[in-house]
């Protein structure tokens, strides 16, 4: 569950970061206020944190993320 939580996240952050290098548009931004408002900064810790535990899935076993996305 954490690991496809994560994944969510990267996804959203990695959509967000297209958005502003092809049309200089953050979308967090815009929607919750800009990006010194509190929602946004939480939304962007959020983000960093879920690409953090994504990199651990480049650094186990075959079997322990197959054993983990089947629960």
């Amino acid at each position: 569950m954490l690991d496809k939580t994560a994944l969510v996240l990267t996804i959203i952050g990695a959509l967000n970061w297209g958005s502003i290098g092809l049309f200089r548009f953050d979308i967090v931004a815009w929607l919750f206020g800009g990006q010194t408002a509190v929602i946004s900064r939480i939304v962007y810790t959020l983000v960093a944190l879920a690409g953090l535990w994504c990199l651990s899935l480049l650094f186990r076993h075959d079997g322990d993320v197959v054993e983990n996305i089947e629960r």
